[in-house]
């Protein structure tokens, strides 16, 4: 057994998938299934109850995962180190980020850190910021991109990096497009697009209406930032997504509109455990994501540094 099949199972029990788990880590779905399978031979044990569309832990399996992680960990800080002696401009940076960061924002810092230095690999992934909070803590992310509050704030390094406050997004045709602010009480008979619980703007909202005396009409809950606009231009829902979002929209399929009074607002910053050691590259790029000159361009502003 090697490394790269505890990885595979790691994806697998991720992702509840073994195709997504393939996507995810870049390698053929049938060769995802013959490393579990040949762990499953090996070790004597089934680890996942299959179907035909999930896939979930046995209680062999979760054993297995927990023991699997801190192999994994051990692993990872083994070569890191010696990749910090050896190669100080290479390496390889795990980081998560939630669909709801400006796309702008991110591929340009990540654009020019890798101009940069072109030897270092990034690996990215999509979660929410209770997920990418947990894959940080079992050493499954080296840094993670997430919205405040953060859970267990002293569990780990961190600054903060942008604030920003929510819109209204609706269709062109809606009677709340009229207006040229929207306060959250008029929301009270809308159909609220939310994203879902592993994302903490789901608990914000819930929280604000009822703060008006409502509990929000959810009609569904999604992690694709996409599909929520989709539903929002087909004019069966509304959503409330960041100013700099909505100022990429297509102005001919939805519009937002500010809160009136007192706004919600999202704020994103940059994590990373605390106590363990981070490869040089890693390093390389929490530094450059403090300075980087081209925040000021995209209207982000380093609002707070805490270290």
């Amino acid at each position: 057994m090697e490394i790269r099949h505890l990885e595979c199972f790691m994806a697998v029990a991720r992702c509840g998938n073994f195709t997504k788990a393939a996507e995810q880590i870049h390698i053929s779905q049938p060769s995802i299934s013959k490393m579990i399978k040949e762990i499953e031979t090996q070790m004597n044990i089934e680890l996942f109850y299959r179907d035909t569309k999930h896939v979930e832990l046995t209680d062999a399996g979760i054993v297995f995962l927990e023991q699997a992680q801190q192999i994994v960990v051990l692993f990872d800080n083994l070569t890191t180190n010696i990749d910090g002696l050896l190669a100080e401009k290479s390496g390889k940076i795990r980081i998560g980020f939630p669909p709801i960061t400006s796309v702008t924002m991110f591929s340009q810092v990540l654009g020019v850190f890798k101009k940069e230095h072109p030897n270092i690999e990034f690996q990215l992934f999509e979660f929410g910021s209770i997920t990418i909070e947990k894959s940080i803590q079992e050493g499954e992310l080296d840094i993670g991109i997430v919205s405040a509050p953060v859970t267990n704030e002293e569990l780990y390094e961190m600054f903060w990096l942008t604030r920003d406050s929510l819109e209204v997004v609706v269709h062109p045709e809606h009677s709340l497009a009229a207006r040229s602010t929207v306060a959250i009480s008029d929301l009270a008979e809308e159909s609220f697009v939310l994203y879902s619980k592993d994302f903490r703007l789901h608990n914000q909202i819930i929280e604000r209406c009822r703060s008006e005396g409502f509990d929000p009409k959810i009609m569904f809950e999604t992690s694709q930032l996409e599909f929520m606009i989709q539903i929002v231009a087909a004019n069966v829902g509304i959503v409330l997504l960041p100013t700099r979002i909505c100022r990429q929209l297509d102005s001919s399929q939805v519009v937002s509109r500010p809160l009136a009074g007192k706004p919600i607002h999202l704020q994103f910053g940059v994590i990373w455990k605390k106590g363990r050691y981070l490869p040089h590259s890693a390093r390389q790029w929490i530094q450059f994501a403090r300075t980087f000159s081209g925040f000021k361009d995209m209207d982000i502003d380093i609002i707070a540094n805490k270290n």
